[in-house]
């Protein structure tokens, strides 16, 4: 890698480039000499000095050559060739600065070394006047906290002062004088501080004079435009007058603020300060510059006094300058007041117009405008267009009469010209000044720019012509006195808000300017201003940053600041001059020279200059691309030092061309320095080449865009609003190229003056942005072409075009004669294009000086065939225009309005090409028109489009009898078209494949017809996006349908919307809603839309979904052809709404049939049992809110028949019912009984008729029964004898297990692909599933609720299908049962469904009204229920799984010798197998069901047992009052059993009379776990570790092998079960017994159960005394 680059280097010519050559100032006829002593060394950067200068390398290394007086003390030290800075080696210096007698360099690091003088703290030391050797200083941030240091990009020094650019773009000052730009009175400073006053800024460049500082900086964001402000914020004077005299009125913008300059909101100091500062200046400055500083500086201490308030008016005037300056005195003679009301009398129209002549006039001599007296520039954009538009409306209001003065204006404009264009080089000696030479010249020098200064502040009216109206000027326009009685504020409120309609604005790309270099730029100065350096116009000095007005807009790019001048080069290679022109070093004879003006420097643009200290040096363009250096300034001749002669126009160095390409130029005191390279196999020049023909084209395109563009766009009458639309896009693609090349221009400049490195260009770099602008300008133009717009322009245009025709031409470098104007404006136009080829050579000439096999030379011949391709690319772009063009000018006009778009583009079409429509009509006329976004079938008057991006196309195989057809599929059509010959049917085939193919890709690269035979044939997808509006489809007539396509139909995801409102989002199949979607359909009775999301099938609503009715119903669950089918959930209302209810049960079109509950909220009431026809038929259970139970038959919603009535308080009806006996919730209605047995809590009952009303008594006729009294169970307890007879009497009546949520089930079978349980394939099964849970995976994809990454996780092993190989063994068991915990652990699995179906209908059966004691035994078979199905749903997918209750085959491995509880022995065969062995549904499926269904189970169990459990708690609490020993002992418990010592918090203590809940604390606190645990089987697991705590409790007592007899074990147990304290204990028990495996029950387990039961009964019969 090192040997390519370093053979890159030698190509590139490396050691021939950055050659120093230097000569002294003062002479056109120098002889540059060549700088020894660099050894070879390629020098990137050069500073000059007064006397000395810096050199930086390539290698970072710093060399110092001239008069070094720092170095060895007093005396000079003189260095003839450069001497290297050794204290900087090995630092990496990446740029260096010299002032007139002190140095800086910069660091990679962003550290800042200064050396030199230091007389005025310039090197920022303290208490030093000399700094010998360069010495790091620290710049810091003091509004950070903790203080971080400054790195600096860019250094810049003057005589007394330094300024730094940080890496944040903020100013950095430290020195002596005003030209800091600092808040302060006390000097030198020697700690860098920040210029507070650009702080928020983005500054690219700094530059310092000998006095006087300079910053480029870049334009804030565009913002909205604010209201004027009508009153200055300070002196609350109107910003714009009305003057209202006897024949006219005066209008004034030329506003002058009398309080004077605010630098620093005390005005008090400023006097102070300046005569400060004269002290301070004139101890540092020697010879004729110090007497200068000496003479009181009176007439500037005015100045500063009197200086508009500047900001203020930024702040008041929207960010724009106040131009008016008030000045002392009556300086103006008589004369010059006859000037002041010639220039009243004059409008800024008239001025603009009558000169615009002049402009043009370019650099051959000054034009008259820029010898107009000093035009202050006020406030651009708004308060100028503001005052525009007043002067229009004024105008409009006085008609001709404003005519008629303009016209007495411009006959008197060439007097008022004659009298400011008068030169003033030859001022003649102050009286009583006896000296000449330099100093006579320096004095009379500023006496003169006095005056200009003061001349221009009072002719402030003017404005310079030059400036874009964009810009404007502070104005005053005189109007006929017609307006004398309208109102001014009035006037300016009218004027206010006109607008411009059309505009052109520049269209800046924040890409490009975060890349490369902005042009959006304004020029700061301040500092000493007697010479007119700062550019304001006067000569006042500035304490802080002040903006040069008159360069807004000039797109500045690079500044130089000389002794008492400044240079500020534009991007359009003009270089603007003010300051000090004695010396004619501002390279014009305008005056006053207070102002920016243009130098007027031969060559073909300037792209470098170089600011000395009374010479410029100017860097041009020459015809063969090499750089000309232009010299003007001080010219010193052989005969006498003493007198001086002024090159006052730049003058051509001819020797300078000889010795090679200057690439940076650098002016210093007596000396000029250049950096030439040589031209080694033509990279340089090519280079060159390349930078001078981007700046001469930037300059083409701005004259295009301000000669051409922006008067087209001002005038009238354009056409429709279309057309103007078009125009104005253009223009705004045409400005962001234009602003793109003066970057590229400005960028390639900055590339010159550094290394030089190809890789390094932007074209190569940032290609994509030239690429894109060029491209999106092509599109624009090529639209506005082919709607004709270069035709309808050239008739509004035509006056203006006819005068402009020459420079027209010239623009678009047309030479032939009796060209059409339109013609000509096309050249123009599409001009730019040429450029591309240009790119594309230079890059390649680059290329050429590279070896093949280096990285450069691929790349530049990589991008070469880039910019040639998109060159060629858009060439065809234009050829496609003209071609459409052309076509819709033979086109009939009716058709055209309907079909000519700006984006649509002509392919071919039919009329010759013998294509004809199949089976058309005799006399028919088929035209069939192939565009680049549609295709056209034109018949006599009336057409059709067929988009192609919904046009499928075909060839017909030849043996159907179709030789030559083609076959067109759309959305709503299909028809063949047959061509005359083959060939014809390849050609349509192919233009038509290739067209739909990129108008799918977005892309317009469509080849014209019958252009390049060997392009590869493009097939257009069959599958496809696209967006398309049925228009005969009866279903979806005037629908949109935008998604994907397959073949003519929607076919995949796609959004269906209806003219109606209704709307489809979701998947399609061959034209039809197929798959997962959501519906909406609006209600406009009640505005709100009914809603469904879920699944389709052929275009109706089928299986899973959720449809949410506007009347607020919802309805979760299955569909079938748009109805309710299967098992759903249907919610009516809210809780505060009239009616709510919630069903949840089976469905059959559309209506509740088969099993269901019907929860209606209001009455109470909850219905669990069989309906048909949404009305309940067959058996059921209701149960109330208050307790009412009934069990038995239903008709049409009635109860008749045999049922069974129970009330709260245990009182029982068994018997017939009417059939119009109804329920409520107290049984206050109608009550008709037949005949029956009423049974009262007490056990009596009554056998007989019944009949009447509940509440107001019924009749009986029959036998009163009281049974106790005959039977042998009157010992039991009456109530025990009432549940056991209602236990046995409920559940004969109510729907069996089995038949309850059978749709459930049968769904669950469905999606597994069997047509009923068991029936079915179970390898489709799997196959089934794994497409569930893939389909359903994609589908939450799209959704916004993300899976977990744990449920992710389990989807994909789910995706896994169990395979079974050999027996079956334990092992495969177990990997079943964690199988179905993950199944069941996501919906998106079918049994994960099932079982989230079934907790939720168990749920809504069992809870609210539902948690009913009398529902206990329903609720429990109904789970057991559930375990039966659910596990015949597994030995379906498992086959291999036992049946119920067989046992699996023990491994020899898997027998454990365990220790017998009881026999206290090891025995290896257990009388019952162990838990897991049996195959059981309770074992297997227990653990996924049970938790989720556990809380409203076991509340049911909780309300059941509410009595006894009552009775138990109070005897645990009485009985736990109790110490430890006087309950074992109450218990009677042996005594060999008590624990002798406990453990109390790790400490061992003996058991006392006193001590509570210690002893067999352990097995008390894992009894208390059965309460944590769901299943039955962990609940026994618990109760056998509890007995096993107590055991080793024990064992550690007796300290020997005992065995267990029941009379001992009982009464431990006891004692552990009543300080367990487990509140719902019964509960427990009973859910244990009711569900626990039957194989367990007379097992260890069984009987370890058996005890807690015995416990819990004993202690409800415990006798407590």
């Amino acid at each position: 890698m090192a040997s390519q680059e370093r053979s890159s280097e030698e190509a590139e010519g490396a050691k021939e480039r950055g050659l120093v050559y230097t000569w002294r100032a003062g002479s056109c006829s120098i002889t540059p000499e060549r700088l020894p002593g660099l050894c070879g060394k390629t020098v990137l950067q050069a500073a000059l000095g007064t006397n000395h200068g810096l050199l930086l390398t390539e290698g970072g290394e710093v060399y110092s050559f001239g008069k070094l007086p720092w170095r060895s003390g007093p005396e000079e030290f003189c260095a003839n060739s450069p001497i290297l800075e050794n204290t900087l080696l090995g630092q990496h210096v990446i740029t260096v600065a010299a002032g007139s007698f002190h140095n800086g360099a910069v660091t990679e690091g962003g550290v800042v070394y200064m050396w030199g003088n230091n007389s005025s703290g310039q090197c920022a030391v303290a208490n030093q006047p000399y700094v010998p050797e360069p010495q790091p200083i620290s710049i810091s941030d003091s509004e950070t906290s903790p203080l971080l240091s400054v790195r600096i990009l860019q250094l810049a020094c003057g005589e007394e002062h330094t300024l730094a650019l940080s890496l944040s773009r903020e100013i950095w000052a430290w020195g002596s004088g005003c030209q800091l730009g600092l808040i302060t009175t006390t000097f030198p400073v020697t700690k860098p501080q920040k210029v507070e006053h650009l702080a928020g800024r983005v500054v690219l460049q700094i530059a310092c004079g000998a006095y006087h500082s300079l910053a480029l900086v870049q334009c804030l964001p565009v913002q909205e435009m604010k209201p004027i402000p009508e009153r200055c914020n300070h002196c609350s004077q109107l910003l714009i007058t009305m003057t209202d005299k006897e024949d006219h009125v005066i209008i004034s913008d030329s506003h002058c603020c009398p309080l004077g300059v605010a630098l620093a909101d005390k005005q008090p100091e400023n006097h102070a300060f300046c005569s400060s500062l004269e002290n301070l200046e004139g101890k540092s400055v020697t010879g004729s510059e110090s007497e200068d500083c000496k003479k009181p500086l009176v007439e500037e201490h005015a100045l500063v006094a009197l200086e508009s308030d500047r900001a203020s008016l930024l702040s008041s005037n929207n960010g724009q300058e106040d131009s008016g300056i008030s000045s002392p005195g009556n300086i103006l003679c008589a004369d010059k007041k006859e000037v002041k009301e010639y220039l009243i009398s004059l409008s800024d129209h008239t001025l603009n117009e009558s000169l615009e002549k002049s402009i043009c006039t370019g650099s051959e001599q000054p034009s008259q405008g820029e010898q107009i007296g000093a035009c202050i520039p006020g406030p651009p954009g708004t308060s100028a267009s503001a005052l525009n538009s007043l002067v229009a409306s004024c105008a409009s209001a006085v008609g001709v009469r404003v005519a008629a003065t303009y016209e007495a204006g411009a006959l008197s404009l060439k007097k008022v010209m004659n009298f400011y264009g008068t030169p003033s080089n030859e001022p003649s000696p102050q009286p009583g000044s006896g000296s000449t030479g330099p100093e006579a010249l320096k004095d009379s020098r500023e006496e003169q720019v006095k005056l200009e200064s003061m001349q221009g502040k009072k002719s402030s009216s003017l404005v310079d012509i030059r400036e874009e109206e964009s810009e404007g000027g502070s104005r005053r326009l005189s109007l006929p006195g017609l307006l004398s009685q309208v109102s001014p504020r009035l006037l300016r409120k009218v004027g206010r808000a006109k607008m411009r309609t059309v505009a052109l604005t520049p269209t800046y790309s924040g890409e490009a300017d975060a890349l490369l270099p902005s042009l959006r730029t304004e020029v700061w100065s301040w500092g000493r201003g007697k010479d007119g350096q700062l550019g304001h116009g006067d000569v006042l000095p500035r304490l802080q940053p002040l903006c040069v007005k008159s360069l807004d807009g000039k797109e500045v790019i690079h500044i130089s600041a000389g002794g008492h001048h400044s240079l500020a080069l534009t991007a359009k290679s003009q270089v603007y001059s003010w300051g000090s022109n004695i010396f004619g070093q501002l390279g014009h004879t305008n005056s006053p020279t207070t102002v920016p003006r243009l130098a007027k420097v031969c060559g073909n643009g300037v792209w470098s200059t170089a600011a000395g200290s009374d010479y410029s040096l100017f860097l041009a363009d020459e015809e063969d691309f090499q750089p000309g250096l232009y010299y003007c300034g001080q010219e010193t001749t052989t005969d006498s030092l003493s007198e001086s002669n002024c090159s006052k126009s730049p003058v051509l160095l001819l020797s300078c061309s000889k010795i090679g390409y200057i690439s940076n130029v650098i002016a210093g005191g007596d000396n000029c320095l250049v950096l030439v390279d040589k031209n080694i196999m033509g990279y340089i020049a090519s280079l060159h080449e390349l930078a001078s023909t981007e700046r001469r084209f930037y300059f083409r395109l701005s004259e295009i865009k301000s000669q051409v563009l922006r008067p087209l766009l001002g005038l009238d009458n354009l056409g429709s609003a279309n057309t103007i639309q078009l125009l104005q896009e253009m223009a705004s693609r045409f400005s962001k190229l234009c602003y793109l090349i003066g970057q590229h221009g400005a960028s390639l400049s900055s590339f010159l003056h550094g290394v030089k490195e190809a890789r390094s260009l932007a074209i190569l770099k940032h290609s994509s942005l030239f690429l894109d602008s060029y491209t999106e300008y092509c599109t624009s133009i090529t639209n506005f072409l082919v709607m004709g717009g270069f035709m309808l322009l050239a008739k509004p245009a035509i006056d203006f075009l006819s005068k402009s025709q020459e420079l027209l031409q010239k623009l678009s470098e047309y030479n032939e004669e009796n060209l059409q104007l339109v013609d000509v404006l096309n050249a123009l136009f599409f001009m730019p294009f040429g450029r591309l080829h240009d790119y594309a050579r230079t890059l390649l000439k680059l290329a050429t000086c590279f070896e093949v096999a280096s990285p450069e030379y691929q790349k530049l011949q990589d991008s070469s065939s880039c910019y040639e391709s998109l060159a060629v690319h858009l060439g065809r772009k234009r050829k496609e225009a003209e071609y459409t063009l052309s076509f819709w000018k033979t086109f009939p006009g009716k058709m055209t309005d309907s079909l000519r778009k700006p984006d649509r583009r002509l392919i071919c079409e039919s009329s010759n090409r013998g294509l004809s429509l199949q089976h058309a009509g005799r006399f028919s006329v088929n035209w069939f028109i192939l565009f680049n976004d549609a295709l056209v079938h034109a018949q006599f008057s009336t057409h059709h489009i067929f988009a192609l991006s919904t046009l499928w196309v075909e060839a017909l195989s030849e043996e159907a009898g179709n030789v030559n057809g083609l076959k067109i599929t759309t959305p709503e059509e299909q028809f063949v078209l047959l061509s005359s010959t083959p060939q014809e049917k390849t050609k349509w085939l192919r233009a038509i494949s290739q067209a739909v193919d990129q108008a799918l890709k977005g892309t317009s690269d469509i080849i014209l017809y019958g252009a390049g035979g060997n392009v590869p044939r493009q097939e257009p997808p069959i599958s496809r996006s696209a967006k398309y509006v049925f228009y005969k489809d009866p279903r979806f007539k005037d629908a949109v349908y935008d998604g994907r396509w397959l073949s003519g139909k929607p076919h995949g995801r796609g959004i269906l919307k209806w003219a109606d409102g209704r709307m489809y989002s979701g998947t399609f199949r061959t034209g039809l809603e197929d798959g997962y979607g959501e519906y909406r359909v609006p209600n406009k009775a009640l505005n709100k839309d009914d809603h469904y999301v879920g699944y389709w099938k052929e275009g109706k609503m089928c299986g899973h979904g959720v449809y949410s009715y506007a009347t607020g119903e919802v309805y979760e669950g299955c569909f079938q052809d748009n109805m309710r089918h299967g098992h759903g959930l249907l919610r009516s209302g809210k809780l505060t709404s009239s009616s709510p209810s919630m069903f949840i049960g089976q469905w059959t079109m559309d209506k509740k049939s088969g099993y269901g509950v019907f929860d209606d909220i209001t009455r109470g009431e909850k219905y669990m049992g069989m309906w048909q026809d949404d009305l309940c038929q067959g058996n059921g259970v209701v149960v109330t809110q208050f307790g009412l139970y009934y069990e038995g038959a239903f008709s049409t919603n009635k109860m008749m028949g045999t049922g069974i009535l129970l009330s709260e308080d245990d009182t029982v009806y068994e018997g017939e019912f009417s059939d119009n006996w109804t329920l409520s919730g107290k049984l206050n209605f109608c009550c008709l009984f037949f005949k029956g047995t009423l049974t009262l809590p007490n056990g009596d009952y009554i056998e007989g008729l019944f009949s009447g009303e509940w509440g107001s008594g019924i009749k009986i006729t029959g036998t009163y029964f009281k049974p106790s009294l005959y039977e042998s169970e009157k010992d039991k307890p009456k109530a025990l004898l009432t549940d056991c007879f209602i236990r046995r009497k409920l559940g004969i009546l109510a729907v069996p297990p089995d038949e309850k949520w059978k749709a459930v089930f049968e769904e669950c079978w469905n999606q597994l692909g069997c047509e009923s349980p068991g029936q079915g394939d179970r390898w489709k099964a799997w196959d089934n599933i794994a497409v569930a849970l893939t389909t359903n995976r994609r589908q939450h994809k799209d959704s916004p609720e993300l899976l977990s990454r744990s449920h992710t996780q389990t989807l994909e092993s789910l995706e896994f299908i169990p395979q079974h190989i050999g027996a079956f063994t334990l092992e495969k068991y177990e990997n079943i049962k964690k199988y179905l915990i993950k199944a069941c652990d996501t919906p998106l699995h079918p049994l994960g469904k099932l079982v989230e179906t079934l907790v939720a209908v168990y749920r809504m059966t069992y809870v609210g009204v539902g948690a009913n004691r009398r529902l206990l035994q329903e609720a429990v078979r109904e789970i057991k229920s559930y375990l039966k199905r659910i596990f015949q749903l597994v030995r379906f997918l498992f086959p291999d799984l036992p049946e119920e209750g067989s046992t699996i085959p023990f491994q020899p491995t898997e027998v454990k010798g365990r220790r017998s509880f009881c026999s206290g022995k090891s025995d290896s065969r257990s009388e019952s197998p162990e838990p897991g062995y049996v195959v059981t549904s309770f074992g297997l499926l227990l653990p996924v069901l049970l938790p989720r269904l556990y809380p409203p189970l076991f509340m049911l169990y909780a309300l059941d047992n509410e009595r006894e459990e009552d009775v138990y708690w109070e005897c645990v609490l009485r009985l736990n009052k109790q110490t430890d020993m006087a309950l074992l002992s109450f218990l009677g418990v042996q005594v060999k059993f008590w624990p002798a010592t406990v453990s109390i918090l790790g400490e061992s203590r003996k058991v006392s009379s006193n001590t509570k809940d210690a002893c067999f604390a352990s097995a008390v606190e894992c009894l208390q776990q059965i309460s944590t645990t769901f299943t039955p089987a962990d609940k026994l697991k618990v109760i056998q570790q509890t007995f096993e705590e107590i055991s080793q409790n024990v064992l550690e007592s007796l300290q020997e092998d005992f065995l267990w007899s029941m009379d001992d074990l009982f009464p431990v147990f006891l004692y552990v079960v009543l300080r367990a304290r487990i509140r719902n204990l019964g509960s427990e028990v009973h859910l244990i017994e009711d569900l626990m495996d039957p194989y367990l029950q007379h097992g260890e387990q069984g009987i370890m159960f058996t005890t807690l039961k015995a416990c819990y009964y004993q202690i409800q019969h415990e006798k407590l005394t």
